[in-house]
């Protein structure tokens, strides 16, 4: 009998959960949204109440540092011990990975369906490959190869702190500043960010800001019935090419960059016209150098599925 796994992938707003066996696609796939749920063994059990099977071993990606036993999601106020959500699923085996670390294993196996090219640029063989994605927050990993190889790089890079790269950046950023203090990459490369960028906006025109949520901004940008919408929205595409051109001279990603997340596979047309790529290669001396390396939009609806699978398979 074909052993059952279980694997989640668990955000800041949703726990998304499916079962795999090994050589097939993810199968069963329910979201479940967080606050609904105490934690990752109650949204666990809710799901597992609802299908066919009792796995035995069990693969989760979470929003959040693994750095032991204890969890503590950054976008979430879900805490909790993997040994204690192993013992209450009655699982042999649970690997808990940050989830950026799945997505970074799932891009060697997207199909060429499952990922949109942005711009010029060829993948080099065997060289670093690149991963970020803005969502609740901003996930940013890397791929490695290492000895025959592929090793996914657990980062905390989404809370590196943004740079301008014009006057009206400048302002925007100054304008966080004074309310964060530090501004990250996260706190404008995500919905909540996006929000942020709306709002900074607002302020440093001195106008009025409305109640938006990060849907309402999107979609009043893309429709352009909001200037300020559609200005955020234009910046967040810019900053996010910043982040990702500084990300692959980081990381030396001549094996291309990855940009992966829930909110650009809603608006692809208008991010592969928007400022990114542009902004990706705008590195002075080393423009030729990033030009040369392909940058991929992630379409595939669960890529995290994708690295879990072969996680929970080894």
């Amino acid at each position: 009998m074909t052993e059952t796994g279980l694997i989640a992938d668990i955000g800041g707003t949703n726990a998304r959960f499916a079962l795999t066996s090994p050589g097939s696609e993810p199968r069963n796939a329910i979201v479940l949204r967080c606050d609904d749920h105490a934690g990752p063994a109650e949204a666990a059990l809710a799901y597992l109440a609802q299908v066919p099977a009792r796995p035995l071993r069990a693969a989760f990606a979470v929003a959040s540092p693994i750095t032991g036993d204890e969890v503590d999601l950054t976008n979430h106020p879900w805490t909790f011990s993997i040994a204690e959500v192993r013992q209450r699923l009655g699982l042999e085996r649970l690997e808990v990975v940050n989830d950026f670390v799945a997505v970074a294993l799932s891009v060697r196996h997207l199909r060429d369906g499952q990922k949109l090219k942005i711009g010029r640029g060829e993948p080099v063989p065997s060289q670093p490959i690149a991963v970020l994605g803005p969502g609740t927050g901003l996930g940013v990993s890397a791929l490695v190869p290492c000895s025959g190889q592929w090793r996914p790089l657990a980062t905390e890079g989404g809370h590196v702190t943004m740079a301008a790269t014009d006057d009206e950046e400048s302002e925007v950023l100054a304008w966080l500043r004074r309310g964060y203090g530090h501004v990250s990459a996260e706190r404008v490369l995500s919905g909540p960010g996006l929000v942020n960028l709306y709002l900074a906006l607002a302020g440093v025109a001195g106008r009025p800001p409305e109640p938006l949520t990060p849907d309402l901004v999107s979609s009043r940008g893309l429709s352009g019935e909001c200037d300020l919408c559609r200005r955020a929205l234009e910046m967040f595409f810019a900053m996010l090419g910043t982040v990702a051109g500084n990300l692959a001279l980081s990381v030396g990603a001549r094996g291309g960059v990855y940009i992966a997340g829930g909110i650009l596979p809603r608006m692809t047309e208008a991010f592969a016209a928007s400022a990114f790529r542009r902004r990706f290669e705008a590195k002075g001396r080393f423009d030729d150098y990033l030009a040369a390396i392909p940058t991929w939009l992630v379409t595939h609806p669960y890529p995290a599925f994708v690295g879990l699978t072969a996680l929970v398979e080894e």
